[in-house]
């Protein structure tokens, strides 16, 4: 540009503002959150809401241990963006952070720090101090995340009211007749000393014996009738298992009464075998001249009695519809004290007979005359498994044995495997039933179906879980935890009549002190007080509740007593193990309680894994900590992550993908930067202008800004924020930086400062960038009240505080639209043309091409109709289009202008230099300057 180019009189309006192009998240993001503790933001927000419909997502309490992962952050980002939508939707949506407070990890880690020799009361204190001081570290992590919660008032399972509504919900469900005591299996973790809930309960696979074991056959003719033949010799039932050591409380042998079961002549003796498994016995034992001397069904086998192979005791052959063909024998060896399968069906066919309970809590069997087969007394399952089998080899029992590898449950604390085992336990049934007659699992299963859930196939998960789960084991060996506060005859263990009253009695204490009122209450003195009847006969229970029962019962004592939240609630939203997990303990509790489901809907998120797809863990070095993420990129590239990453399978992160978000959050925050910087010197209350005063383009680029608002709310209502951030993501680099905003600079530079065009094209952005920030504010929360701030809106409020942006209507028809979608098919085809003669050195920027368009009638029209405007369209000199027959292909000509440059505006034209006065400038620079300035009608 000449030194008189440059004068101020031919000055552009190039853009300006504070807005800057780096965000410095990471330094900047504490302050603003400071801003928003400082202005009690939150609860402004509820004053803002106070009155509207609710929409209540109820938090699944984090366990109060540890430092936040990856998984926790991305977990609280979702939850915060559905709340801020909603919020933004019009909605009153509270959001009640929780933590997890009781339970063994706490435990295990006061017992490290302090040691096991502690009085109990003391122990108690130190695991709730512990507690509370992983709140405060998680607490801290999530308020920098962004994430806009009633921080100073959250809920823990701790706190002395909530801890006497668990109780109360207890109350409620065993008042309806879902809770009961028992002898009866649950998986036993020896290290916890405890019975484990089966959301602790994880699977590795173990080597074990696999062994073949005779049970001989007592009565030969009894086993000739089913049969129908005359037995001579010794005739075993044969068993399959990879537990021996479960042997010496076996109570009987189980077999399907519609199965087929062979009589088969061996080596060994005669044999009682499935007849769909025999041939893979026999092949085990090496069997090669066998022969099947009859064969019967199941049903005929029953009440047959066996020899125990090393007791000296008889068990009879009973039916079970859990016998199957999947491996083994067909014969299935039952002890009721190590199996469910085993309980019930001996339950079924003995209902008054007790499992065989011969091995204690530590992982031994008792050392007293209880064990018949002595040699195994004070061993663990180990050991007594070598005795066993050394004892069947000696005497013929053994068949076969080998080594196997298998799934096995694990304890997911100590990673040991686990037994099942019969202990006296306190049972919330699922067959049970309450007054008019439903059962649990009835309620429950009604609950799935009225479930809404996203993804669609975290029903499929659930429904299967719910189906096949037993009975919940919710009573807990331990000291850190909610009592049961029951008492209990001490002949009979019956509940005492008054059980409700006193329940409630002991919660009003647990309210004033906690559970430690509970724990250090004189059972006597209090039934002294509150019961009419013999408190001598009753004792106090001194076991505590499963922790899942703490969280499953948190609608209870949360949902329905804190006044700003309600029941049920719209939405739960966890990770997708918590279908066996919290989902699936507030279900029952839910139905157990009120007959259905706390929840309407159910929202599942997958686990986040390293980029090759690996589960992170400190071992491989590939853990990614969200604090690490805050400390280099801010909390805004970790929140857009979450948010542009498909929740319903696995969350894919590392340090690469990171760089392509940060690369996306720079698309879309330079888009805004343009906006902003366009719009500061427009004051909407002076210079917006009205719709139908805009150029044809402004009002094209508000009908794309309108289809990006319902398409992303959509997305919003829909939990599919990939697909909103997706969408925002294009429109920022498509539809304005590659098309709107291209085309726009034009205008906005060189058209008079005050014009109408000008001003048009400032009122389009105007609308466009609030609506923008608006629908970025649920993910990019701290980038979006940055821009709130920039436009100099109300000091005193924050976009969070705000409604989604009514645009005002474009009022284009369908054709008009058309026209516009021709245009950007063809400047397409016209930039490559363009890029042809650029890479020929031919032309620099496309204002130096001039086209001309031989297009089909419906384009031709179509870019016809904006006359000389469409050069500006295509960002060229100049633009002629010609009309050719429907069978001549389109052709795009593009040839260099032989005009001069405006060194102003930059377009080669004819009459630049037209104007004496202004010898470097064309024409329409000329009137934008001084005259009138030029007239536009579409572009």
């Amino acid at each position: 540009m000449t030194e008189e180019a440059k004068d101020s009189k031919y000055k552009l309006n190039l853009p300006e503002t504070t807005f800057p192009m780096r965000g410095d998240l990471a330094k900047r993001e504490p302050a603003w959150l400071k801003e928003w503790q400082d202005k009690q933001l939150y609860q402004r927000i509820r004053k803002t809401r106070k009155g509207a419909k609710k929409f209540i997502l109820h938090d699944g309490p984090p366990y109060a241990n540890g430092d936040i992962h990856i998984g926790h952050a991305v977990n609280k980002i979702l939850k915060d963006i559905i709340i801020k939508s909603k919020t933004m939707s019009g909605f009153d949506a509270p959001y009640v952070p929780g933590w997890d407070c009781h339970g063994l990890p706490i435990e295990l880690v006061v017992e490290k720090n302090h040691g096991k020799n502690i009085d109990p009361a003391k122990f108690r204190e130190l695991c709730r101090e512990y507690a509370a001081e992983q709140v405060a570290r998680q607490k801290k992590d999530f308020i920098r995340l962004g994430v806009l919660g009633d921080w100073d008032n959250p809920y823990l399972t701790m706190d002395f009211k909530t801890e006497a509504d668990i109780m109360r919900a207890l109350g409620d469900i065993q008042k309806n007749g879902y809770l009961y005591q028992g002898s009866k299996p649950v998986h036993w973790c020896v290290d916890c000393g405890s019975a484990l809930a089966e959301a602790e309960v994880e699977y590795e696979d173990v080597n074990s014996p696999a062994i073949d074991v005779g049970f001989k056959v007592v009565d030969n003719a009894a086993l000739g009738k089913a049969f129908g033949l005359e037995v001579t010799g010794t005739v075993y039932a044969v068993i399959w298992t990879t537990t021996p050591w479960t042997l010496p409380a076996n109570q009987a042998v189980s077999v399907n009464a519609n199965l087929t079961y062979d009589l088969v002549k061996t080596s060994r003796g005669l044999l009682i075998l499935a007849q769909d498994l025999a041939k893979a016995t026999l092949e085990r034992y090496a069997e090669t001249d066998a022969v099947v001397l009859a064969s019967c069904l199941g049903a005929a086998l029953e009440k047959l009695v066996l020899q125990h192979p090393f007791d000296n005791r008889q068990v009879p052959i009973i039916c079970g519809d859990h016998v199957t063909t999947d491996a083994g024998t067909g014969l299935v060896h039952t002890a009721a004290a190590h199996g469910n399968d085993d309980w019930l069906v001996m339950k079924a066919n003995f209902p008054n007979e007790k499992p065989r309970i011969l091995m204690g809590g530590d992982g031994k069997f008792f050392n007293s005359d209880l064990v018949e087969f002595a040699a195994i007394r004070g061993l663990d399952r180990k050991e007594a498994n070598k005795v066993i089998l050394a004892a069947m080899t000696e005497s013929g029992a053994l068949l076969a044995s080998a080594r196997l590898n298998h799934s096995f449950p694990h304890c997911w604390r100590h990673k040991t495997p686990l037994m099942q085992l019969a202990t006296h336990q306190w049972f919330i049934g699922m067959y049970a039933q309450d007054a008019v007659g439903i059962s649990l699992r009835e309620y429950a299963n009604k609950a799935v179906d009225a479930t809404e859930f996203f993804p669609a196939w975290g029903r499929a998960r659930l429904e299967a879980m719910i189906k096949n789960r037993p009975d919940w084991c919710v009573s807990r060996q331990r000291n850190w935890g909610v009592p049961m506060p029951f008492f209990v005859h001490k002949e009979t263990g019956e509940p005492h009549p008054q059980t409700a009253d006193l329940l409630e009695a002991a919660a009003l204490l647990v309210e004033k002190r906690g559970v430690e009122a509970w724990f250090s209450l004189d059972g006597a003195e209090f039934l002294a007080e509150h019961a009419a009847l013999n408190a001598a006969d009753y004792k106090k229970v001194t076991y505590t509740l499963d922790v899942w029962f703490d969280s499953g019962a948190t609608h209870a004592a949360v949902l329905k007593r804190r006044p700003e939240l309600a029941f049920p609630a719209d939405l739960y939203l966890e990770g997708s193990d918590q279908h066996r997990g919290w989902f699936q303990s507030s279900l029952l509790t839910g139905c157990a309680i009120d007959g259905r489901a706390p929840y309407n809907a159910l929202l599942t998120h997958g686990f986040v894994v390293d980029g090759a797809g690996h589960k992170m863990s400190k071992s491989k070095g590939n853990v990614v900590a969200p604090q690490k993420v805050m400390d280099t990129y801010g909390a805004d590239i970790l929140r857009l992550w979450t948010a542009s990453t498909d929740y319903s399978g696995e969350l894919t992160i590392s340090d690469e993908i990171l760089k392509r978000v940060a690369e996306s959050y720079r698309r879309i925050r330079n888009t805004m930067k343009f906006l902003l910087a366009n719009i500061a010197d427009f004051d909407a209350n002076k210079d917006l202008l009205p719709v139908n005063e805009w150029l044809e383009i402004d009002r094209y680029a508000l009908h794309l800004t309108q289809k990006l608002q319902t398409e992303v709310l959509a997305d919003y209502d829909r939990y599919e924020f990939h697909l909103a951030v997706q969408k925002f993501v294009s429109f920022c680099s498509e539809d304005l930086g590659g098309f709107y905003l291209d085309i726009l600079k034009d205008r906005l530079y060189t058209a008079g400062e005050n014009s109408p065009a000008r001003r048009a094209a400032q009122s389009a952005l105007h609308h466009i960038t609030h609506c923008m920030m608006r629908l970025m504010a649920p993910i990019l929360s701290f980038t979006a009240n940055e821009i709130w701030q920039t436009l100099g809106l109300e000091t005193d409020k924050t976009v969070f505080e705000d409604v989604w942006y009514e645009l005002p209507q474009h009022g284009l028809s369908s054709e008009r639209i058309s026209v516009w979608e021709a245009v950007i098919a063809t400047r397409g085809q016209a930039a490559k043309e363009i890029e042809i003669l650029r890479a020929a050195s031919q032309v620099g920027s496309s204002l130096q091409a001039e086209l001309e368009l031989y297009l089909p009638s419906v384009t031709f029209d179509a870019l016809n109709s904006l006359g000389d405007d469409l050069r500006f369209a295509m960002i060229t000199s100049s633009a002629k289009v010609y009309k050719v027959a429907s069978n001549v292909e389109q052709k795009i000509l593009v040839s260099p202008s032989a005009y001069k440059k405006c060194d102003r505006c930059w377009h080669y034209r004819a009459d630049v230099g037209s104007d004496a006065e202004h010898p470097h400038i064309c024409g329409r620079c000329v009137s934008n300057l001084f005259g009138n300035g030029e007239v536009r009608k579409y572009a």
